[in-house]
């Protein structure tokens, strides 16, 4: 089964979130076929184990251990995220250099849709409001990184 990992709040300049740590720390818990994508905390793996909040409590437990740090992890399958994909949420819309496309993804299921214009003003402020709604348990991608991601898995 393969899976996609996001973990909350990846930032490169801790070298315990690069690449070559996130890989490293994936296949020594004994997953197959790990791959990062993008620097901020993606990772594609396969394994045998289907559940997915089971998955999520392992990585959760082992990132301080391992690499130092706690943060959230979300699990997502790839026939999932294929299927969120071509539902084609934002309906045709496209990202640009003025607007994303975000996808929020909530560690008690499901998704938030955004679009963030960046030519206004204060729309930034959106990933507080979903933070304050949602609480900490959430990440957010581009519909770009998932689709890098899919790509991945392919």
């Amino acid at each position: 089964m393969k899976y996609a990992c996001f973990i909350r709040g990846v930032g490169p300049e801790n070298p315990n979130m690069h690449h070559d740590a996130f890989k490293k720390f994936f296949e020594d818990l004994d997953f197959n076929n790990v791959q990062p994508v993008i620097s901020s905390g993606n990772v594609v793996f396969e394994t045998d184990k289907k559940s997915e909040p089971q998955l999520e409590k392992f990585i959760e437990e082992n990132l301080p251990k391992k690499l130092g740090f706690s943060r959230a992890v979300i699990i997502r399958k790839q026939d999932y995220l294929k299927k969120l994909v071509d539902l084609d949420p934002f309906k045709g819309v496209k990202d640009s250099p003025t607007s994303k496309l975000n996808v929020t993804f909530l560690k008690s299921g499901g998704e938030v849709f955004t679009i963030i214009n960046l030519q206004v003003k204060g729309t930034v402020k959106v990933m507080a409001e979903l933070e304050k709604q949602y609480g900490k348990n959430i990440t957010t991608r581009t519909l770009g990184t998932i689709q890098k991601i899919l790509k991945k898995m392919e």
